[in-house]
């Protein structure tokens, strides 16, 4: 998060069964960019009654090796990692997706659960062949603990986990409150993007956030709803996720940003209960790590891959 986004992180669930249902949609070339985009769909099974089904909106960076499935924080886009992404896709498959209830995806889902975030990751995989020895789950913030559980509960989906600002630490009880108040305080509608990067803290993060927003009546507005957000990290106020990381077998390197919300503490916390965990820590970064250093993260990444293939 960025201008009041530095609030308390949100955390990891249960074990979920596969989606029942995949579909996906036409392709097309997304403006200025060679990256394409598809849509899939997914049944929302944990949904109330006549809730239909959640559409997810997929970026393909394209790229040949060992796919990476990029998960963005709360509130976030898909777009996100498209610096990072360009740096990774001369060798590696890249592919990003955008949450249920943010971005392009379905943008108020009956479900909002961890659950229904795993079942999310899986369909993506799924749908672009990804699940397999050679992916590796990459996610920041709220998406950074979506890729822990999946891992934790379907651990032949993915070769490794890169965590960037995210860790299984909990409960946060004042978390939907300080979300409510951030989501609160953005000057909606935004008159124009420069007001908006500058709202969002400048430079490649603000830039990023910016991008986030549509236009609408009056000015930019969010892509995401208040009420959806808040209800999004309701498990996370109430529970920590120490046994499902306890659960995850496959190699991890945890990211945390030198002025970022994860504290040492939690990271140190996470390798002595696992001693193969690999930790970096991005300099002059803050939450949003992989904005506000990308080249320094690209670095640690690029190594962490070193090592798992040598």
């Amino acid at each position: 998060m960025r201008a009041g986004r530095d609030v308390e992180r949100v955390e990891p669930v249960e074990r979920v069964e596969p989606v029942e249902r995949v579909e996906s949609g036409e392709w097309r070339v997304g403006p200025g960019t060679t990256a394409v985009t598809a849509t899939v769909t997914v049944e929302d099974r944990g949904a109330a009654a006549g809730a239909g089904p959640v559409r997810l909106s997929c970026t393909d960076h394209g790229g040949e090796g060992p796919p990476l499935l990029l998960l963005h924080g709360l509130a976030g886009h898909a777009g996100e990692w498209d610096a990072l992404a360009a740096r990774f896709a001369s060798t590696h498959r890249v592919i990003a997706f955008d949450a249920r209830g943010s971005g392009a995806s379905t943008r108020r889902p009956g479900d909002v659960t961890r659950a229904a975030h795993v079942r999310d990751v899986l369909a993506v995989a799924h749908r672009f062949g990804l699940a397999g020895e050679d992916t590796v789950l990459v996610g920041q913030s709220m998406g950074g603990l979506t890729a822990l559980l999946t891992a934790a509960a379907h651990p032949e989906v993915c070769r490794a986990l890169v965590l960037i600002e995210a860790g299984p630490s909990g409960p946060s009880p004042r978390l939907p409150e300080q979300i409510g108040d951030w989501l609160d305080s953005w000057p909606v509608p935004f008159p124009d993007t420069e007001t908006a990067e500058e709202f969002f803290g400048g430079g490649p993060g603000g830039r990023a956030w910016a991008a986030g927003l549509v236009a609408g009546p009056g000015g930019l507005h969010p892509r995401v709803d208040r009420d959806v957000m808040v209800a999004t990290v309701q498990e996370n106020a109430q529970r920590h996720y120490w046994d499902e990381w306890d659960e995850v077998r496959c190699p991890v390197l945890v990211l945390r940003g030198e002025n970022g919300a994860m504290k040492p503490v939690e990271a140190d916390r996470m390798r002595a209960r696992r001693p193969g965990t690999r930790i970096g820590v991005i300099p002059g970064a803050g939450h949003d790590a992989h904005l506000d250093n990308t080249a320094a993260v690209y670095g640690e990444m690029a190594a962490f891959f070193a090592r798992l293939h040598a």
